[in-house]
């Protein structure tokens, strides 16, 4: 099997996930501008949730383009990813739903901190595909947004029960952190 196949399967679970995230929203009650007030906190946790899930794809689709050889272990590494962020629409929804309550937003983190180590060993996995001299693992060797955004998921899940709003602080850091794509890839890429 190659990279392609495992990056096709993967959009297509990452395209159903935005789906159900869409899909939660219930029509509001009224038919007026007011109606939608009601709807902040879920329109809130949609967005963040919708920014978290590109950036995943977006960085995911570069991080295969460094698949020298499919095997069994890339791809259950691949699906366990997939599995945690199949998780995001649920604490999307829930956390919409609390108004951000604390057990929802801790779980929100506590599910984002375990897809980015999740994303982490995919990422390993790939870097020992390649020698230690190599472009890719020279650059890849300094992976300080990771580091720093396991953190921020940990600080957001703890300080979720002090303030759901000190957490979405920490949440909306590590999206701006990631919101380009990881340019260590892309310049590997583009140097061959």
């Amino acid at each position: 099997m190659k990279a392609n196949r495992m990056e096709a399967f993967s959009d297509g679970v990452l395209a159903i996930i935005i789906t159900i995230m869409v899909l939660e929203f219930k029509l509001p009650e009224g038919h007026d501008w007011h109606a939608l007030i009601g709807l902040g906190p879920k329109v809130l946790s949609y967005i963040l949730s919708f920014v978290y899930v590109g950036i995943y794809w977006n960085n995911h689709h570069h991080l295969l383009h460094m698949v020298r050889k499919m095997n069994g272990r890339l791809m259950w590494l691949n699906l366990l990813l997939l599995f945690w962020l199949s998780l995001v629409p649920f604490t999307t929804a829930w956390m919409g739903e609390s108004q951000f309550a604390a057990t929802p937003t801790a779980l929100y983190g506590i599910i984002l901190l375990f897809a980015a180590f999740s994303y982490w060993l995919l990422q390993r996995a790939i870097i020992n595909q390649h020698s230690d001299d190599s472009a890719f693992v020279v650059v890849m060797r300094k992976n300080w947004k990771g580091k720093l955004s396991s953190l921020f998921y940990l600080i957001a899940a703890l300080t979720a029960y002090i303030s759901p709003w000190i957490s979405g602080i920490f949440f909306v850091l590590v999206a701006i952190i990631w919101f380009l794509p990881d340019q260590r890839i892309e310049h590997v890429l583009n140097d061959h």
